[in-house]
This record gives structure tokens, sequence and C-alpha cells, in this order.
């Protein structure tokens, strides 16, 4: 890895996560915007709890260095790298309830429904869900409606049944399935519950920068295996790691039978699994050259990251 890159996608990441925090919290605040009612107090104050205040902000990074690599800054790539990133922190909030994945701890604190109540948590979520499309659909993302048309129906493929939703369901379904899970079916539940937003961050910077159709689909391929390698790295740092250092219940997996490459194929295969497909990623933005540096190395920090 070169120190030098390396370096600079540190600063990058760091920049990109203060920009989006700033962005959600002004976003997320008090005053009801053109057409809403109120914003009920108990209620905003969950959404920014579940929002704001941690996370490494992957997602936004990825849709703005996607979007710079094409030549594309400013408000737009931000604006929809907080809609993704509210997408995310719903999924969040609703999957650590009770009914879900049953958590009690987040980023090192305790989970929404912890903090606040069940109710207020799942309302919580809606409202984020709900939020993200009102940020996109707004002229502020972009001038042409067709290109906030397009990220809508991205966003929502992504999200929605045959994605983050419907890998969500299928995960939930093999911890009770009478046969353990092929290695074809997972990757597929992990290519739709983790990957699809993943993917979907640099599809977006694409969509953005309205890109050629090779630029695209480079993009998209390097998202699809970015997305993979994250969740494996995941599914690793679950097995090893320990609760204090990931700011989350460490070990959950094999505790409620979780479908996953680490139990499918031991530490080591997953390991080895991992790597490849980051060297895919890598491989994926070639045709870029140097520009493509930082996004490369985002590919190699999915595989080393301790939290």
């Amino acid at each position: 890895m070169n120190a030098a890159s390396e370096a600079e996608f540190s600063r990058r990441l760091e920049d990109a996560a203060a920009a989006t925090e700033a962005a959600l919290d002004k976003l997320l605040g008090a005053a009801a915007l053109p057409g809403e009612i109120a914003r009920p107090e108990r209620l905003l104050a969950a959404m920014r709890y579940a929002t704001l205040g941690g996370g490494k902000r992957l997602r936004p990074f990825l849709v703005l260095e996607s979007a710079r690599l094409l030549g594309l800054s400013g408000e737009g790539p931000l604006r929809v790298g907080c809609a993704l990133e509210m997408v995310h922190c719903y999924s969040l909030a609703h999957d650590d309830l009770p009914a879900m994945d049953d958590d009690d701890l987040r980023r090192g604190r305790p989970t929404t429904h912890k903090a606040f109540d069940e109710a207020t948590a799942i309302l919580a979520g809606d409202g984020l869900l709900t939020y993200a499309f009102d940020v996109i659909a707004d002229p502020a993302t972009h001038e042409s409606p067709l290109v906030r048309a397009a990220l809508t129906l991205a966003l929502a493929r992504a999200s929605g049944l045959g994605g983050m939703v419907g890998g969500q369901a299928l995960d939930l379904a093999a911890e009770t399935a009478a046969a353990p899970l092929t290695q074809p079916e997972i990757l597929m539940l992990q290519a739709m519950k983790t990957g699809a937003l993943l993917r979907f961050a640099v599809d977006a910077g694409a969509i953005l920068a309205q890109a050629a159709p090779e630029e695209a689909a480079a993009l998209s391929r390097y998202g699809a295996a970015l997305g993979a390698a994250f969740q494996i790295a995941d599914d690793i740092l679950d097995a090893e790691g320990d609760t204090a250092a990931l700011g989350k219940r460490a070990g959950k997996d094999a505790e409620r039978g979780k479908a996953t490459l680490v139990g499918l194929l031991g530490l080591k295969g997953a390991k080895s699994r991992r790597d490849a497909l980051v060297e895919e990623a890598v491989g994926a933005l070639e045709r870029f050259g140097d520009e493509a540096a930082i996004l490369q190395e985002a590919a190699r920090f999915v595989a080393l990251r301790n939290k």
C-alpha cells in the first residue's frame, strides 16, 4: 500500500465524514420544510440520534469520490450521500430491534430503541427512509429531473424488495432454515443486504456526473466487488473482534446461526475470498489510471479495517 495515497485516503474519508455530519445536522433541523406541517420533537430527536455522531460515513464518501472521479463535486453529491446515509441508518435502527437482530449496542452507545423505545425507533427509521427520497427529489440535488428520477429509481431498487430489505428477509430466514445456505445463496443474500447500498453509492456518482456507459459500468463492477468484500470483512470482525473495539456486540453471527462465508469457509477461506474481491475492485478501476487511487485505497481499507 502506498503511504502517500493511504494518507490522502484517510484525509478525504475524514473530510467526507465531517461534511456529511454537518449536512445531516442541517437537514435534520427543527424547522419544518415547505409542505411539512411540523417536526415532532421526540421523533426528530430519535432520527438525529440514529443518524448523527458516529460511523465512518463510507457510503457518502463513495458517492463523493465516484462523482469526483468523473469531474463533479459540490452540493449534489453531498446531498445524495446524506440521503444514502439516512437509508443506512434507518436500516440499522430497524435491524437492532428485538424482532430483528435484538441488539442493545450500536457505535458504542445504546441502540435507538434502547435510548428511546421500540415504537419511536420504528418511526425514526420510517422517517429517515422517507426523508432520503425527499432529499433526492429536491431540485437542490440536481437541476435535471431525469437525473433525480434515475437516482430515485436506483436507490429504491438498492434499498427495497430486491435489495437491502430483501436481503434482510433472507438473512432472518436463514437462521431457522432446515439446511445451511450454500455459497451461492450466501453470496446473493450478502449482495442484497449489504452490497446493494454500497454499489448504489458509486452508481450514484456516475448518475450525477452523467457518465459514459463504460465509465458507469466500471464503477458498478467496483461497487459490487467492494460491497462483497465489505460484508466478508464485517463477518470476520464479528468472529475475531471484541465488543469494545467494534462498538457493537461481537460474536452474534455464530450465536444466531447467521449464514456467513466465515461459517461456510472458515476464517482462512473467508479472508482469502475477501482479499480476492479487494483486488477485483481495484482492477475494475484501472481504466481511470491514477485518478482512481483514492477509490482503490477505499477497497483496501475495507479489508484492513478493525471496526
